[in-house]
């Protein structure tokens, strides 16, 4: 029979190398997901029959710090053997490991031996054999002479039986694992030496151990992690821990900020709002999959050509799982600590807000509003792990993975379960104010606007409408070295592009709900609206007018709040300091709730390094491109998210063309771009860049394409040539009120201007490329000369189009990137 020997252990090898064995050496360092992988791509290849042998599972438990793990593999491993028709033998440390590990092991296996020596001899003692009997099947057997002989004198059981400890009856409490193991020691250690020494000892080789189980094991956030933290806050962090396993991304970021301001100056502990956060575990969620047979599903999403084949299904059952009682049992605790404060549950998954990979709105997060009884309380909790963990297996997240090549990477989904910020008004609970900080501004519509001073994006209310993109209202955009400049011309544009709708949670209704500020306002009479809404006479006199009685006549505008609180200047200082600490730009969010003086508490939320949709900050265009592959170089004004990206379509606007038109027929243009910009993109393209001259969004045909933001929402850049060959340079938009649109929608923005040194307009690619206008849009064949529309798809098959965008540098530059 052939021979299959699982080689992972530190211990030595179980057979020699003479022995014949086929050995497969694995490395459980990389990861649960990947080491089951590769074992069971083994089995496949081997076929039915088979022996296998398999290092001593201990060690998988210290690589994966986690017992659940163990007990996970073994779930996933002993079924397939069995069903190929296998043998295999496999062992464990006894007394080892806590129940959570031997009870999966024990239900799952058809035989389980005690193995023990006593006095030179061993000793095997079956616990469970499946499917046999015999009068001395369970008995006590001594190996003598190669042969297992049945023990009968009971002096003999009781010794070797009694020799070694026995917790059967309650095995969960008293059989601590690895984790409680670990994290016992690291208790004992911190009261016998203190926080400083303890971190310390073996050179700090334990407390990075500590640092590996809970916070991360990416080499960057382990650096921050081991400068910021204390023994006593990974300690912590272990006590509100409900399973095992790491933290996720989320909450290491949040944890990791809050230490950062701490360590830098004592002011932060009464400027930030104190957190009572909860973590489940990134285990939690394997064993979730596991149990509810759910792990060959997601096996599947590992294949970039079939990733998306079983998603919808998968979704549909991690709906109805169901979890652990031990784990239900620690969420009715939980729950019973929160009493009915509503809380909110947020994914937290390992590649989640680390470097490189934001996850931007790819996962979900939900609120529980925490009303009625406990029994209802706890269902709506539990629903709301099982949407979160529903989301992970979505095709926005599945498809974002697979562009960046992380289809294979081990992406558990821990959780962060936080306490919502806010207070009662009434019926209602909502913060203050809420939003989003970043410590690079890239939104800079004004010469006096500093990047480096950061930049927020502030709403009235829960958080969700500065952090999710909203079509149907705006946030406050607050440049922190100028906080009460707006790109707005006069307070007409203001009341225009000013919040109108609050997010808020219903406790009566016991749901999240959108309600106008002016209702939300007019039920919270202990509310210092002048705080966050300018009086507007205008609206008075115009309610006078129409008969109108008790009109709500305020605007959100925070003129106050930004001018006579401290709130710009500690979310200045909070921001510069965290990107000092982290050596990056980040971006955070928080909410910030205000007493009658004006005192201010910010909670800080999450914290990430600051991720351009690219991913990260962005290098350098390529050196050395031939003129003739150069499509376009803007200097000078680049606004939003610094990008690199492929174009799939371009929509142009001639120049020279338009500036010869009617005025009607600038109108019918601006009607034609807005149609097409809603077209089908080519196949598997959604990066559409518009370009035209003067003010895209202008009143006056005269200074540009008088189009409506609503036409050409789905475009994802837009750039303005200022120049119109008719001895015309209209302005830019910057500072109008297509401004607010961009951000709100994450739109890129650049202009060039031919005329300028350094600025670059390849026309001749525009006018030769062929044009797909005739072929998408018929009847619009006679506007031809006027409109081109280019898919990067009609080009060189070997050829894609580049745009690198760097709000940084300030500079775009779009290229033809040919294949070698």
């Amino acid at each position: 029979q052939r021979l299959i020997y699982f080689r992972f252990a530190r211990h030595a090898p179980v057979v020699g190398a003479d022995s014949g064995a086929e050995v497969h050496v694995l490395h459980p360092e990389t990861g649960f997901e990947h080491c089951i992988t590769e074992i069971h791509d083994v089995i496949r290849s081997v076929g039915d029959g088979g022996y296998y042998l398999f290092d001593c599972l201990s060690d998988l438990a210290v690589d994966w710090y986690s017992d659940q793990m163990l007990g996970n593999f073994f779930m996933l491993t002993c079924p397939d053997l069995y069903a190929s028709g296998a043998i295999a033998y496999f062992a464990v440390t006894r007394d080892h490991h806590s129940y959570y590990a031997t009870n999966p092991i024990n239900e799952t296996a058809q035989i389980v031996l005690d193995v023990l020596r006593d006095e030179g001899t061993l000793y095997v003692h079956p616990q469970k054999v499946q499917h046999r009997y015999s009068p001395t099947m369970h008995v006590l057997h001594a190996f003598e002479n190669g042969e297992f002989v049945p023990v009968s004198e009971s002096a003999t059981v009781t010794r070797v039986l009694a020799s070694v400890p026995w917790t059967g009856l309650d095995t969960g409490r008293y059989r601590l694992g690895v984790w409680g193991r670990t994290f016992l020691q690291a208790e004992g250690t911190l009261k016998s030496l203190g926080d400083e020494q303890a971190c310390r000892i073996d050179g700090g080789s334990f407390f990075r151990r500590l640092l590996k189980m809970a916070i991360s094991r990416d080499e960057r956030i382990l650096a921050l992690a081991e400068k910021h933290f204390s023994l006593a806050d990974v300690i912590e962090i272990d006590k509100r821990m409900i399973g095992t396993g790491l933290v996720g991304g989320k909450s290491v970021g949040m944890l990791l900020a809050r230490a950062i301001l701490r360590d830098l100056d004592p002011k932060w502990q009464a400027r930030l709002e104190p957190h009572d956060s909860f973590y489940i575990g990134s285990d939690v969620f394997y064993t979730f999959l596991v149990r509810n047979g759910l792990w060959w599903a997601r096996q599947r999403q590992r294949d970039p050509a079939a990733f998306l084949e079983a998603a919808a299904d998968a979704r549909q059952r991690i709906l109805v799982g169901s979890f652990p009682e031990h784990i239900e049992s620690q969420f009715d605790d939980m729950l019973d600590y929160f009493g009915q404060s509503p809380i909110i549950v947020r994914s937290s998954s390992l590649l989640e807000d680390n470097f490189g990979n934001a996850f931007a709105g790819k996962y979900e997060s939900v609120f529980c509003v925490n009303q009625g009884r406990r029994a209802k309380r706890l269902a709506d909790f539990i629903a709301a792990v099982r949407q979160i963990y529903a989301s992970t297996m979505s095709e926005q997240a599945l498809t974002y993975r697979a562009q960046r090549g992380m289809l294979d990477r081990d992406e558990q989904m821990a959780l962060l379960v936080q306490r919502v910020s806010g207070g009662t008004h009434g019926r209602l609970f909502y913060p203050q104010t809420a939003g989003v900080g970043l410590s690079f501004n890239p939104y800079c519509w004004s010469k006096e606007i500093e990047p480096e001073a950061g930049v927020l994006r502030l709403v009235f209310g829960l958080g969700t409408r500065a952090v999710d993109r909203r079509d149907d209202d705006y946030t406050r955009v607050v440049a922190l070295n100028a906080p009460r400049k707006r790109p707005e011309a006069g307070f007409d544009e203001v009341r225009h592009f000013t919040q109108r709708m609050v997010d808020v949670l219903d406790l009566s209704a016991n749901k999240e709900l959108t309600s106008r500020f002016a209702d939300v306002a007019a039920d919270a009479p202990d509310l210092n609206i002048e705080l966050f809404a300018s009086h507007d006479e205008s609206i008075e006199k115009s309610a006078a007018a129409a008969g109108v009685k008790d009109a709500f006549p305020y605007v959100l505008t925070f003129e106050k709040l930004l001018s006579e609180t401290d709130f710009v200047a500690d979310m200045r200082e909070l921001l510069a300091n965290l990107q000092k600490a982290y050596q990056y730009p980040v971006d955070v969010e928080f909410t910030a709730n205000f007493d009658a003086d004006g005192g201010c508490q910010i909670n800080l939320l999450q914290c990430r390094p600051f991720q351009g949709t690219d991913g990260g900050r962005i290098g350098d265009p390529p050196e050395g491109l031939a003129d003739e592959d150069i499509i376009l170089d803007a200097r000078g004004a680049v606004i939003g998210r610094s990008r690199e990206t492929a174009i799939d379509r371009f929509i142009y606007v001639v120049p020279e063309v338009y500036s010869k038109m009617r005025m009607q027929d600038r109108y019918e243009t601006a009607r034609l771009v807005g149609r097409i910009a809603h077209l089908p993109r080519p196949a598997g393209g959604d990066i559409t860049m518009l370009l035209g001259p003067g003010r895209w969004g202008t009143t006056s045909p005269s200074l540009g394409v008088p189009i409506r933001f609503g036409e050409i929402s789905e475009v994802s850049i837009l750039c303005e040539i200022v120049a119109m060959h008719e001895g015309l340079v209209p302005e830019v938009s910057l500072g109008t009120h297509l401004f607010n649109d961009m951000v709100e929608m994450d739109l890129l923005y650049t202009a060039v201007f031919p005329e300028k040194e350094g600025n670059r307009l390849n026309e001749q690619f525009f006018l030769t490329a062929p044009n797909r206008l005739a072929a998408l849009l018929p009847p619009a064949a006679k506007w031809a000369n006027a409109v081109r529309v280019i898919d990067a798809a009609d080009l060189d098959d070997k050829t894609s189009v580049i745009i690198n965008a760097n709000a940084r540098t300030q500079r775009a530059v779009c290229y033809l990137q040919r294949a070698e």
